[in-house]
């Protein structure tokens, strides 16, 4: 696997169309497509699997903060340096070189220029939920002389990725002919564009469905038929982070643990949860601890137990994946839409096969008793906080924890007494090179403010 250092070291320097790829192998003179597509592929899984995956954890309490800085995030410590890292990842390391992809390769390769839309929107949608308004209509032209992007509201924001996943989808679905060259450097997909449209498809019901509170009906009629496009069948299809195990090439949990062990332990909350109801998924999701048991650290790090489990062997070993679409959400997606159209029976029925879903992948076989139940919800039993917290333990390390958690207030969450703030965090800050270089950064202090969507 490619190291993921090409993420920040990749020259984006030339825009004009390479009309010779071929020309001289030896002194290219920009970069070839595979290797701008495995430059931002590698830059969106250090985005959606690292820090902002880590502090989504914490502020959910599937994680703990025990040591170093995680302690201050713990303790709702989040300041305009702390975010500079996710911010250039997400704007120089992955939607630059999208919109690289796009202008030099795109004309003559719409397999390519679909594929970097889908990501471009990957990334920006990220952006957007942690930040609120945030660059999107001139995001990424600083190639173009464009250094002090204007920031879009949160709502146009969102319009305009439903119309790029879209565009993505047409990009992908022309006629092979119409490509220069197939698609390399893919490690999600192996060029499959199949599979890619199947993904926009899903992100597109994803950016839907968090619209809940602003169009409960709407959003949920629109993420259905969209879910019906992307036709998932299975987990067999899912869009994950791919992780090998060379230095630069590990799973970012297992390297963070690896470089930082006894920084995060897995939460109390979350890992007595699923002990009380005897979930398959906890040998997987945690480690044993010293004394040979699955235990949690409180979110008060004046408590914290460094002895607590750590991350375990399914998201924490070297070459494990990190997921970033799946078809679990799908499904969850699916059960929730339904609910909020009174679909009840549906809605039942999506959410147990969501919990079977996840289960079957995560520890490799079915449960009987614990889908028994956790599983044979019926159009009679079935609710929102029912949905929610299988969705909360299916969706272990993912960013959209969080997002779920603001949107719809669930799982339940008592904040961190010891906190600096009275509540758990619900933005980020503006980050510190936004607020000193980019007179038209829209500046966030106050970390209990809500985004657009988060209108609960």
């Amino acid at each position: 696997m490619m190291l993921l250092f090409i993420a920040t070291t990749l020259l984006p320097g030339c825009t004009k169309y390479l009309e010779d790829a071929t020309e001289n192998p030896n002194d290219p003179t920009v970069a070839s497509p595979g290797s701008m597509l495995a430059t931002i592929e590698l830059a969106t899984f250090s985005n959606y699997s690292g820090q902002s995956a880590r502090r989504a954890a914490i502020l959910t309490q599937q994680m703990s903060g025990t040591d170093g800085q995680m302690i201050e995030l713990a303790n709702y410590l989040i300041f305009e340096g702390d975010v500079t890292n996710e911010w250039t990842g997400i704007y120089t390391n992955a939607v630059v070189n999208c919109n690289l992809m796009i202008d030099t390769y795109g004309e003559k390769n719409p397999y390519f220029a679909g594929i970097a839309k889908v990501i471009k929107a990957m990334n920006i949608g990220l952006a957007t939920d942690m930040w609120g308004d945030v660059p999107f209509s001139e995001a990424g032209l600083g190639l173009q002389g464009n250094s002090a992007p204007k920031y879009d509201t949160q709502e146009s924001i969102y319009a305009g990725l439903q119309i790029l996943l879209s565009d993505a989808i047409a990009d992908l679905s022309k006629d092979a002919s119409l490509n220069s060259f197939f698609p390399t450097g893919d490690y999600i997909y192996g060029g499959n564009t199949e599979s890619w449209i199947s993904a926009a498809w899903l992100l597109k019901a994803r950016y839907a469905n968090r619209l809940s509170d602003r169009d409960p009906s709407g959003s949920a009629t629109k993420a259905l038929e969209y879910l019906t496009n992307a036709a998932l069948t299975g987990p067999e299809n899912d869009m994950n982070a791919q992780f090998g195990e060379g230095g630069n090439e590990l799973n970012q949990w297992y390297a963070f643990e690896s470089n930082r062990g006894g920084y995060m332990r897995m939460g109390q909350y979350f890992v007595d949860t699923l002990i009380s109801s005897n979930d398959p998924r906890l040998g997987y999701y945690a480690a044993l601890n010293d004394s040979g048991l699955y235990s949690g650290s409180s979110s008060n790090p004046d408590f914290a137990d460094v002895s607590a489990s750590a991350i375990g062997s399914y998201f924490g070993s070297a070459a494990s994946i990190a997921p970033l679409a799946t078809y679990v959400e799908s499904k969850f997606i699916e059960a929730e839409a339904n609910l909020r159209l009174g679909n009840t029976a549906l809605s039942a029925t999506a959410c147990n096969d969501a919990v079977k879903a996840s289960v079957a992948q995560i520890t490799g076989a079915e449960d009987v008793a614990y889908e028994t139940a956790y599983a044979s919800e019926t159009d009679a039993t079935i609710s929102l906080s029912k949905i929610m917290y299988q969705k909360y333990v299916a969706m272990f390390t993912q960013v959209e924890v969080w997002n779920d958690w603001r949107r719809t207030n669930y799982p339940a969450l008592t904040p961190n007494p010891a906190g600096s703030q009275s509540e758990i965090p619900r933005i980020l800050p503006t980050s510190q090179d936004e607020r000193l270089y980019n007179p038209n950064a829209i500046l966030v202090e106050n970390i209990l403010n809500k985004v657009w969507w988060d209108f609960n």
